[in-house]
C-alpha cells in the first residue's frame, strides 16, 4: 500500500520504469525489447499525441477513460456477484464489456450477497447493473473519441487488456474466476465524504479538513465489500457487515467522479472536448446521490452491528445513522442533497455545490484516492507507474 503511494507521489520518476526497461514492486529488470508492444510504443514517447486534439485535451480524456476503464472493472465485480436478482434480463443484450469486447453474461450472482445488499433497497440490483451499463458506456464511448481524433491510446488499451487484470477477485459462488485490475477484498473506505457535503459553513476547497466519518471504523484496517468465498457468504453478520461496506464503497467511488469531471474541465480548450466533459460528469453526480441515498439504510433500525474479519484481521461497526446519539444533521441519512456551503469567497452566501473542485493537481488528488482506498493492493508497480503518469500528463493540461 505505502509502496503504491510512494510511486503515485514521485513524478521525477514518470516513464523511467519504461525508458530504463524496468517493471517496478519486485519483478525482474528487462529490456524494453521485451516488453508487450503497447509498452514498447508508448516508451519510445509517443504516448502524449494528441493527433487533431491538443496534448492536454488529449491527457485530460486519457487520464478520465483510465478513470473510467477502474471504475467498469470494479463494477463488473459487484455486477457479477448480483446478477441473478435483475429483473430486466435483456439490459445488457446490446452493451459491450471494454475489456472482452462482448456483451457481458449474467452468473446468476450470489444470494447471499444480494439479499444482504438488499437491506439497503430492494432495487440494488437493478441500480448496480445500471451503474456497471454506465461506466461501461464511458469506457467505450472515451477510447472511441480518442481513437477517432487520432490521438494516441496505447496506454489504454493495455489497461482494458489483460496485461494488468492479475489482481485476485471473489471465488464465492456468482463470481467469474478470473483476474481483476482493482481489489475489492482488502478496502480502507474513507466515508468523510457523508459530513463534506451536509455541512453549511466549510468547503475542502478553502483549506477545510477533518470532515466527520459516518463510519469510522472502515477508515481504519482493510474491509471486503464482495465475499471471498462461499464460507463469508455463509455467515450472516459477516455477509451483512460485507454488503454495508459495499454500500459506502459505492458512494465513495461515485464521489470521486463527481468532482473528477468539473476539476479537469477547467482545463480543457476544444469545445467539444468540454462538451464531452460536461456532459459525462453529471451522471456520477447521479450515481452518488443513488447510493448516498442506499448506504444511510444500514443497519437502519437494528442494534450496533459489529462484525470482526479473521482474514484482514479487522473489525467494522455499524451504527443505525437514524438513533437519537447519530441523528443530527450531518449525519442523518435522508439529508442527501448537499447542503449550501461557502463557495470561493467566504464573503460570498454559501451555495449548494459538487465539492470539492478545485483543478490544481486534480488527477493526482483522484489517483491518490483510490490507491488510500485500497483499490490497487496486489497491482504491480508498472501499473502504478502508468497511472501516475496518466495523471501527472493530465494535471499539466493547461487552458490556452
Amino acid at each position: 500500500m505505502k509502496k503504491s503511494e510512494n510511486i503515485l507521489k514521485n513524478s521525477a520518476c514518470r516513464r523511467r520504469f519504461l525508458q530504463n526497461g524496468m517493471i517496478a514492486a519486485g519483478a525482474a529488470t528487462i529490456g524494453t525489447g521485451l516488453l508487450p508492444s503497447s509498452l514498447s510504443a508508448f516508451a519510445q514517447g509517443g504516448d502524449d499525441s494528441g493527433g487533431k486534439l491538443s496534448r492536454g485535451d488529449a491527457s485530460i480524456l486519457r487520464f478520465l477513460a483510465a478513470a473510467e476503464i477502474l471504475e467498469a472493472d470494479l463494477w463488473e465485480q459487484y455486477w457479477e456477484l448480483t446478477s441473478g436478482a435483475v429483473r430486466h434480463k435483456g439490459d445488457f443484450a446490446s452493451k459491450i464489456n471494454p475489456s472482452t469486447g462482448k456483451p457481458p453474461v449474467g452468473t446468476g450472482g450470489n444470494k447471499a450477497y444480494t439479499t444482504a445488499l438488499q437491506l439497503l433497497d430492494t432495487d440494488m440490483p437493478q441500480y448496480i447493473v445500471d451503474n456497471t451499463d454506465d461506466e461501461f458506456s464511458h469506457t467505450n464511448f472515451l477510447l472511441a473519441y480518442l481513437k477517432s481524433k487520432g490521438a494516441n491510446t496505447a496506454d489504454l488499451d493495455l489497461l482494458v487488456g489483460p496485461h494488468f487484470r492479475t489482481v485476485p477477485g471473489s471465488v464465492a459462488i456468482g463470481a467469474v474466476k478470473k483476474g481483476r485490475l482493482t481489489n475489492l477484498t482488502k478496502l480502507t473506505v474513507d466515508t468523510s465524504f457523508w459530513t463534506r457535503y451536509r455541512t453549511d459553513n466549510e468547503n475542502p476547497d478553502l483549506g477545510d479538513t477533518g470532515f466527520v466519518r459516518a463510519v469510522p471504523s472502515l477508515n481504519s484496517g482493510q474491509h471486503t465489500a464482495i465475499p471471498r468465498t462461499d464460507a463469508d457468504a455463509n455467515n450472516p453478520d459477516l455477509i451483512n457487515a460485507i454488503a454495508f461496506t459495499a454500500g459506502f464503497h459505492f458512494c465513495f467511488i461515485e464521489q470521486g467522479g463527481t468532482s473528477l469531471y468539473p476539476a479537469v474541465a477547467q482545463r480543457v480548450n476544444d469545445p467539444e472536448v468540454l462538451r464531452v466533459v460536461l456532459s459525462i460528469g453529471p451522471s456520477e453526480a447521479m450515481h452518488f446521490q443513488t447510493w448516498h441515498d442506499k448506504a444511510g439504510n444500514a443497519n437502519a433500525g437494528n442494534p450496533p452491528l459489529t462484525v470482526a474479519d479473521p482474514i484482514n484481521n479487522s473489525t467494522v461497526t455499524f451504527v443505525d445513522l437514524n438513533t437519537p446519539t447519530a441523528n443530527d444533521e450531518i449525519l442523518e441519512p435522508n439529508l442527501i442533497m448537499p447542503e449550501p456551503c461557502p463557495f470561493l469567497d467566504p464573503s460570498f452566501p454559501i451555495c449548494s455545490i459538487v465539492r470539492p473542485t478545485q483543478t490544481t493537481g486534480a488527477a493526482m488528488g483522484a489517483a491518490k484516492a483510490l490507491a488510500a482506498d485500497g483499490l490497487f493492493i496486489g497491482q504491480t508497480g508498472e501499473f502504478m507507474q502508468l497511472l501516475n503518469d496518466l495523471a501527472t500528463d493530465a494535471d499539466q493540461a493547461r487552458r490556452a
